[in-house]
C-alpha cells in the first residue's frame, strides 16, 4: 500500500505543478475541462483513468483530455452464494483486478500517463477490515438479502419508519450496509469484535491505492445511516 500511495501522490503533484485551477472547473457536480483547447499542449500525452468496480468484473478506462476513450479494459471475478438470497465476493479480487487492468491500460496507453484517477462502483457492499487493514470475511453484496430481519429491527431501534426517514431519508433496505452491519454482529460476532473499519467496495479500492479511508454522498447515504 505505501508504494500505491506514494505513486498517487506523485501523479497529483504532477497535475498541481501542470495545471493551474482554470484548467478543471467544478460547477453543481459536474467536472468538465474548462480550457481543453486553450491549454491543450500542457495536456498533451496525459490521460484520466476511471476504475468502475462492478459486480461481475472491473472495468478500466483512459480517456485523452478532450474527453475521447483510449482504450477500455475488463477483468472479471467471480461471485460467491454459499447460501439461497447470500451474495459474497473477496475484495482482494477487486484489488487484483484492478491492478491487472490499470498495468494493461499503461502498457496500451503509454504515451498517455494518468493526471487522475476516478472511481465508481457497486454500492452497498460491506468490507470489514481489522486494525491492521486486513480484511476480515468476504464483502457482503448490495444485492444479498440475508437482513431482513435486521432492518426490521434497526427500524424498530429508530423508533418506526417515520422516525427513521426523519433522520435518514431513506427505509432500511436489505442491499443497504446498515442491516449487514448488524448481521455481522449477531452472528458472527468474533468477525464483529475484530471490526475497526468498514468500507464499500469502490472506497475499499481507493483505500488501497491511497491508504485515505472516505466516502461521498450518494454511497454513504447507501449505508442506511446517513
Amino acid at each position: 500500500m505505501p508504494e500505491a500511495a506514494a505513486a498517487v501522490e506523485a501523479v497529483i503533484a504532477d497535475l498541481v505543478l501542470r495545471l493551474s485551477p482554470g484548467d478543471i472547473l467544478i460547477d453543481g457536480g459536474n467536472s468538465h475541462y474548462q480550457d481543453s483547447v486553450r491549454r491543450s499542449h500542457e495536456l498533451e500525452g496525459r490521460g484520466i483513468r476511471f476504475v468502475d468496480v462492478g459486480t461481475s468484473g472491473v472495468k478500466v478506462i483512459t480517456l485523452d483530455p478532450s474527453g475521447q476513450i483510449l482504450q477500455s479494459i475488463v477483468e472479471d471475478y467471480p461471485l460467491y452464494q454459499p447460501h439461497s438470497g447470500w451474495t459474497e465476493q473477496e475484495p482482494e479480487d477487486w484489488w487484483a483486478a484492478t491492478i491487472r487492468g490499470l498495468r494493461k491500460l499503461t502498457a496500451a496507453c503509454p504515451d498517455h500517463m494518468p493526471i487522475a484517477i476516478g472511481l465508481s462502483g457497486q454500492m452497498h457492499g460491506m468490507v470489514a477490515l481489522d486494525a491492521q487493514d486486513r480484511v476480515i470475511r468476504r464483502a457482503i453484496l448490495w444485492n444479498d438479502q440475508r437482513t431482513g430481519q435486521q432492518c426490521a429491527e434497526i427500524t424498530e431501534m429508530a423508533g418506526g419508519l417515520d422516525s427513521l426517514l426523519l433522520a435518514t431519508n431513506n427505509q432500511m433496505l436489505t442491499g443497504y450496509t446498515g442491516g449487514k452491519i448488524l448481521w455481522l454482529m449477531q452472528n458472527e460476532p468474533e468477525a464483529f469484535a475484530r471490526t475497526r473499519l468498514i468500507l464499500n467496495p469502490k472506497d475499499y479500492i481507493r483505500y488501497r491505492l491511497t491508504g485515505v479511508a472516505i466516502t461521498e454522498v450518494s454511497d454513504a447515504s447507501g449505508t442506511g445511516f446517513f
